[in-house]
């Protein structure tokens, strides 16, 4: 029997920006960036796809983005900024993703040229999976207006829609060409928003970095009052961690069955399904983190203490805790708990879940035992149900 065995490897690098008013005349990096992509004799386009919530917020934006561009040579605006809905529901409407489809089609957009992203981590999602199937891929870049899309979603290599209800079932792994923190736009987020992104700081820190926990919990209230220097930093050090890790894995595209940067999503994804995506990512990663994280001290992993200590953070920084969907019905478990045998399947391969062995240590195990599970549960809703 002949084989030939083919081997090969593709280099991957893009740049975070971190930046305030992006688009304002004397803001060099946007300008900067595009200056370095010029191909001589070559007029590339920019495809401009906004989060009409960012759009009401910043009723300047689109102005000064064309203002912005004629100063550069070489590239133009393709068309009119195309405006879509943010939050969740712009990843469950397949008709939006074909109608944006349609007009990269329509605006001539190859390889050559870039769509550009402006929006929260939903938006980011989809028009990453926009740009990843059109032409086979063509670049797009990523302007996050969330704490949760600039410390997380919007920084990593996943795009993706959600598919008969199951988050994220459709998707690629398709690192940006570049990606633009602006912290002016966190500055007109409601406090809900504001708040539920730190979940993700939250969950990388219990994981990856004990001193950053402290800092959180040092930090709580004037990140809870809307402190945006405070907010930066945190950004900063969390996207750092979140790059560190996709970096750093050997397993960037994920591959095999181990994700623990997704601590306290298992259940997360499960209960915005179950709740319509009435509760935003963060929120549900919050009530995530305070399961799995009581859970962990019901195996001896960590103790009572440290359990109770992160579940303080959590409603310090007036995040969820609990949620009357992970309680037994009847002495039937929770249809949250259906959301194990969804992760695995998502993951593929066998079970594998990220827990904690100490605070910035993470462990992962591939069976979960329902009774104690159960028992976590319990103790959230004895405790916290109120918070």
């Amino acid at each position: 029997m002949q084989s030939i065995q083919q081997t090969f490897s593709v280099d991957y690098s893009y740049k975070v920006f971190f930046t305030r008013y992006l688009f304002n005349s004397s803001n060099p990096e946007f300008r900067n960036y595009l200056t370095s992509q010029i191909t001589p004799g070559l007029t590339k386009k920019l495809l401009f796809i906004l989060d009409d919530g960012v759009a009401k917020a910043h009723p300047a934006l689109t102005t000064e983005i064309a203002a912005y561009l004629q100063q550069i040579e070489g590239f133009k605006i393709a068309g009119d900024v195309i405006l879509v809905p943010g939050g969740e529901a712009c990843k469950n409407d397949q008709e939006l993703f074909y109608r944006l489809i349609d007009h990269v089609d329509a605006q001539g957009i190859d390889r050559h040229s870039f769509v550009v992203a402006i929006g929260g981590g939903a938006v980011l999602d989809l028009v990453g999976m926009v740009a990843a199937v059109s032409h086979r891929g063509v670049r797009h870049i990523r302007i996050p207006t969330t704490v949760l899309s600039q410390n997380d979603s919007g920084v990593g290599v996943k795009n993706g829609i959600n598919y008969r209800g199951k988050k994220n079932f459709l998707g690629t792994f398709a690192p940006p060409a570049a990606v633009f923190n602006d912290a002016q736009f966190l500055t007109t987020l409601s406090g809900q928003d504001w708040r539920s992104g730190i979940s993700e700081a939250v969950k990388v820190a219990l994981i990856k970095d004990a001193p950053f926990f402290e800092w959180l919990e040092a930090n709580a209230a004037a990140l809870v009052n809307n402190d945006l220097p405070v907010m930066q930093e945190l950004v900063y050090r969390c996207a750092a961690l979140h790059m560190a890790h996709i970096g750093g894995s050997g397993d960037p595209f994920e591959s095999g069955s181990s994700r623990p940067l997704d601590f306290g999503h298992w259940s997360a994804h499960k209960l915005e399904q179950l709740t319509d995506f009435a509760l935003r990512h963060g929120e549900a990663v919050a009530i995530g983190i305070a399961v799995d994280s009581v859970y962990s001290s019901l195996l001896g992993w960590i103790d009572a203490a440290a359990a109770e200590r992160i579940v303080r953070l959590l409603v310090a920084l007036q995040l969820p805790v609990y949620h009357p969907l992970l309680e037994m019905q009847n002495g039937v478990s929770s249809p949250v708990i259906k959301g194990l045998q969804e992760f695995r399947e998502h993951l593929g391969g066998r079970l594998t879940i990220c827990l904690l062995k100490a605070i910035g240590q993470g462990a992962e195990v591939h069976v979960i035992d329902e009774v104690l599970l159960n028992k976590a549960i319990e103790h959230l809703k004895v405790n916290h149900a109120s918070n």
